[in-house]
């Protein structure tokens, strides 16, 4: 029996246990999730510590803590030493989305969620495929292929790689399906379940789903106006055990802030000093002007990078291709990682992608694409004054800031309501972080000029008129 009585104790959570055919950890694991997704445990929530649970529950302290390293594998948790177990800020929001948006958009329903770039190029690009497979031996792109790629494909990757101000020799290039299939390949080969990985608080959700499939927990690098220091990398490092740590230093997603090069500095020299490896999305980078783009980390720490380039935003996100520029000791593992995940990078997509970048269709296109998200910023920059934050005028999202009566997810709810799909800063949150009122608008998404219009001109009248919508 427990030693202590807790009938009056300020325990946050007293679950209690019924018989079960799983082992007790699975079973406290279970109802631990159960109540954080009903709300009867709320995001923030500081739970008991491990030994007082254990001795409430007349349990070993070895039970509890499996039950916890379960749900934090899940994201459901967020653990810090000398603070406590939390849950995690985006625990149940995430349910909520899921349960409410899966019906089906009604006709019109303008999308502002997703990232896709524009697709006025699209004819350009599939003209340029069709004339590739009319070509002699056109079969040999419907075989298997490496993910190295060949000489040709190597070359054409490089000096795309190079625009970015990424330089590796031509035997550290990986292809991939695309920058989640990358992501994917990078944690699966070079990490291990419980290993913890820094990132800040607000981001791309995308690494969120990869870490919490293969048990990997990120660690929360708080974020204020959409920045940190390096004095709270080396903070969070003392602390915690940190093996490696994840960035988008151009364009991040969410929040559009541009990491300046005295940073991309410092965490270049604090890696190198400290043995971390680095991710580096460059998934937004070469969305800026070539005047614009400042050095990538992997320039000032190529033994210590590996950099991460999507064509989905600056060409085409059918064409499904990442490229991965690795340094050489890790190169092995990441191309097996790669063939036991997808087998094959597909040889006719690489091709194309090759080509389009041999033949200086890939810059057209990327230039294009530039200007039509300058001309949608205008819009943006006009229709939601007051609301909006400023951002690079060639940046495809948009982070908008929302007055207190609204959530991220209340306000998502009510975009839904009225046509227009954003998604709420709750789906960005990492941790135990403190989430803004704020949600995250893709500008490029709409499938023309004036239906970005349309989009921009239902959210302000939900900012300004909100009280019509039942989700506020």
């Amino acid at each position: 029996m427990p030693v202590n009585s807790f009938d009056d104790y300020p325990m946050s959570w007293k679950p209690k246990l019924t018989k079960s055919n799983k082992p007790i950890y699975q079973a406290l694991a279970y109802q631990l999730e159960s109540d954080i997704k009903s709300g009867a445990l709320l995001p923030g929530t500081m739970l008991p510590p491990q030994r007082e649970l254990a001795d409430y529950l007349d349990l070993n302290l070895s039970t509890i803590s499996r039950a916890f390293k379960l749900c934090e594998q899940k994201g459901l948790l967020s653990a810090s030493i000398g603070r406590g177990t939390f849950v995690s800020s985006d625990a149940r929001s995430n349910s909520i989305l899921l349960n409410v948006l899966n019906d089906t958009p009604s006709e019109g329903f303008i999308e502002m969620g997703a990232i896709l770039p524009t697709l006025e190029e699209g004819d350009m690009i599939t003209s340029f495929m069709q004339t590739i497979l009319k070509e002699p031996g056109s079969y040999q792109y419907l075989n298997y292929s490496s993910p190295m790629g060949s000489p040709f494909q190597q070359e054409a990757a490089n000096h795309w790689l190079q625009k970015g101000h990424c330089f590796v020799s031509k035997q550290q290039i990986l292809f991939s399906n695309g920058s989640q299939n990358a992501l994917c390949c990078i944690l699966a080969s070079l990490f291990q379940t419980g290993d913890k990985i820094l990132t800040t608080s607000l981001v791309y959700s995308g690494i969120k789903t990869v870490a919490t499939m293969l048990g990997i927990q990120l660690v929360a690098l708080p974020l204020k106006n959409g920045r940190f220091t390096i004095e709270q990398v080396q903070t969070i490092c003392k602390t915690e055990n940190i093996k490696g740590l994840y960035l988008i230093p151009d364009f991040h997603n969410p929040t559009t802030v541009t990491m300046p090069l005295s940073l991309r500095k410092e965490i270049a020299a604090f890696a190198i000093s400290n043995h971390l490896l680095i991710l580096e999305d460059a998934i937004n980078t070469l969305l800026k002007t070539d005047a614009a783009i400042l050095p990538s980390i992997q320039s000032l720490a190529p033994e210590n990078t590996i950099y991460i380039m999507s064509l989905s935003k600056t060409i085409s996100p059918g064409l499904r291709m990442a490229l991965i520029a690795s340094p050489q000791a890790y190169i092995k593992k990441i191309a097996v990682a790669i063939y036991n995940n997808t087998i094959s990078v597909s040889p006719l997509m690489v091709e194309c992608a090759a080509r389009l970048i041999q033949s200086g269709l890939a810059e057209q296109i990327r230039c294009h694409r530039r200007l039509e998200i300058q001309k949608r910023n205008e819009l943006a920059d006009s229709l939601l004054a007051g609301f909006i934050s400023p951002c690079e005028a060639e940046c495809n999202l948009r982070y908008l800031q929302l007055p207190d009566y609204f959530t991220g997810t209340s306000f998502e709810l009510c975009a839904r309501q009225a046509g227009v799909q954003v998604y709420a800063a709750e789906r960005f949150a990492v941790g135990n972080c403190s989430v803004p009122k704020a949600v995250r608008i893709a500008i490029t998404s709409p499938a023309s000029t004036n239906e970005c219009n349309e989009g921009l001109i239902k959210l302000r009248s939900l900012l300004i008129n909100p009280h019509d919508f039942t989700y506020l």
